[in-house]
């Protein structure tokens, strides 16, 4: 009798877990298909680097990843490290198209004699494969699928962010995970890379208001931190490259000090 009690006990608690670790899933599969949906948000998004000194450094601005993963944001000058070419404090940046497009003031010699723009591509600044992963995880939400197919997330409580009320999730993921969880063959690949791109597990903090959608993305690995706080959704301009006759291209110059650098 005590047994058969002690094993009903035992799988109604596993019963218990399994359904909540379905409901964390199914919630934040919800998150992300709404906010992939709308394909684009204004974001504020804050990077630490520890090789840099965890210095915070901050883009506010526009996230678009409907036809490709795609930037318009407002950054400090000093942590672009683009002093010399802009004199204000804050500058443009752009990501669209596989470049990034820096706002500088026009140069009175040089590649830059007269413009108001820099071009780089992005392959010549984070390399082929960086170019890729950036490619492949165009939307910045999935990682509320990844994360959530992982199983391996618990649900922190109700905390209020930017105003909102918000349920806390935190978890982690690595590559086995991923490969082992029920995400499509193309999501499994894109995940992937980007955990290779940091260090093969990454850590996540995910705050989810009450219409379903993210508020707060908080991602740790690979010696980096990026929190990227949702302000709005959709309604917003298509993000475009500045006119072509304005901009001057730099791509060989940095691949060239790049190797260089990657060669000593």
């Amino acid at each position: 009798m005590t047994t058969t009690g002690c094993g009903a006990e035992a799988a109604r608690k596993t019963a218990d877990a399994v359904g909540h670790a379905d409901a964390i899933m199914a919630a934040l599969t919800r998150a992300s298909d709404k906010a992939s949906d709308f394909g684009s948000a204004e974001v504020e998004t804050t990077t630490e680097i520890a090789a840099n000194g965890g210095k915070p450094v901050s883009m506010d601005g526009t996230y678009s990843w409907g036809g490709g993963a795609a930037l318009d944001v407002e950054m400090d000058t000093a942590s672009a490290q683009m002093q010399s070419l802009q004199d204000d404090p804050t500058l443009t940046m752009k990501m669209v198209d596989g470049a990034y497009y820096y706002e500088v003031d026009p140069q009175p010699s040089g590649p830059l004699k007269g413009k108001h723009w820099m071009r780089i591509d992005v392959s010549a600044v984070v390399g082929e494969s960086g170019a890729n992963s950036i490619a492949d995880n165009a939307d910045p939400t999935a990682g509320l699928r990844y994360i959530g197919a992982s199983k391996d997330v618990t649900n922190l409580g109700e905390e209020t962010v930017r105003g909102k009320k918000a349920t806390h999730y935190r978890g982690s993921i690595g590559t086995q995970q991923v490969n082992a969880s029920g995400l499509t063959a193309q999501e499994k690949k894109a995940a992937v890379k980007s955990l290779e791109a940091s260090g093969g597990k990454v850590s996540l903090d995910i705050w989810v208001d009450g219409k379903d959608l993210p508020v707060r993305v908080k991602q740790s690995g690979g010696g980096m931190t990026v929190t990227m706080d949702y302000l709005k959704f959709g309604g917003l301009k298509p993000i475009t490259a500045p006119p072509a006759a304005d901009t001057a291209d730099l791509t060989d110059e940095v691949k060239k000090q790049r190797d260089q650098s990657l060669n000593q």
